[in-house]
């Protein structure tokens, strides 16, 4: 028997792709809180100060969430080909599918979308994680995906970064994965001391921690990027071959360290070169006004400062 468009209620069913990664949804959610919540006060600044507040907010949140974001992605080096392979093993059938391959800082993702996605009476479209972060075991994984009989290609491709594998990338992308994300979690922790010193506020101090920031952002890139000092394998699926280049989070943490580095330097600058300019820009500017304006005019009973002077001593107070 069958219930719902032919699902059988007593069998495993059919695996689905994953969509979303909760961590990465739950690290956005919070931030665009935060943001919201920054918003709704802006009604209550007035004047040019509202929109330098609303674009620090806004900047400094957006290099917040981006640093935290890539740690849970896929996507810092990435593939795709489209090929003719066979679907599972020991079988000569084959299909026409997309291959991907995403590689991030904790493990891989594998995958595989048919063209069209129903064939041979299947629905093919698959997203394995392997993940090779601390307290993981990327062979366990491996060993995992061979038992539940998942589709050649995705293992084929997973195997490539197996401890086993002749390639032996394994322990080149587990290394860089692991400081590189040791050093976007400094990146964040200098990316909080620097909002801190600048609401103290101690600007000039703020800016040394921004160029910290993107320096620390740019020695994840630098540990990431020595995994291409080693030749990749040939991932050949059919009569294609799959290659990777970097993706949407690497370029993403790129832009935000020159953005880091733009604005430290922009502020130290400003601190030596404009410092009223750039009080004015973090809305710390004292009224002219209220600084130079004089006392009102005061009269004093001279017979009160007559008693409390000395015989000896003049009284010389005259009225202001």
């Amino acid at each position: 028997m069958t219930l719902f468009d032919g699902v059988y209620p007593f069998y495993p069913q059919q695996r689905k792709a994953a969509v979303f990664d909760i961590r990465t949804i739950i690290v956005i959610v919070v931030f665009l809180t935060l943001a919201c919540s920054f918003l709704l006060i802006i009604p209550g600044i007035r004047g040019r100060a509202r929109l330098y507040w609303t674009l620090r907010v806004l900047l400094s949140l957006f290099v917040g969430v981006g640093i935290v974001v890539v740690q849970f992605t896929g996507d810092w080096e990435t593939g795709w080909v489209q090929a003719n392979t066979s679907y599972k093993s020991f079988s000569h059938v084959q299909v026409n599918a997309d291959i991907g391959l995403h590689i991030g800082l904790a493990g891989v993702n594998v995958t595989l979308r048919g063209n069209p996605v129903h064939q041979i009476n299947e629905t093919i479209n698959y997203n394995e994680h392997f993940p090779w972060n601390f307290g993981a075991d990327y062979d366990r994984s491996y060993s995992e995906g061979l038992e539940k009989g998942l589709p050649s290609p995705i293992l084929y491709v997973a195997e490539k970064f197996s401890r086993q594998s002749p390639c032996a990338v394994h322990r080149q992308y587990r290394i860089a994965g692991h400081y590189a994300s040791a050093m976007l979690w400094v990146a964040f922790c200098t990316w909080i001391i620097s909002n801190i010193l600048f609401s103290m506020p101690v600007l000039v101090y703020g800016g040394y921690m921004l160029l910290v920031t993107g320096a620390f952002t740019i020695f994840s890139l630098l540990s990431f990027s020595t995994v291409r000092n080693s030749p990749m394998c040939l991932i050949q699926i059919g009569t294609r071959t799959l290659h990777v280049a970097y993706g949407g989070s690497f370029w993403l943490m790129l832009a935000i360290g020159l953005l880091c580095f733009v604005a430290g330097i922009t502020i130290v600058a400003m601190h030596h070169l404009n410092l009223d300019l750039l009080k004015a820009f973090f809305d710390l500017r004292e009224d002219k006004a209220e600084e130079y304006q004089e006392m009102p005019e005061v009269f004093i009973n001279p017979h009160f400062v007559d008693k409390g002077l000395s015989p000896s001593q003049p009284s010389e107070i005259n009225s202001i």
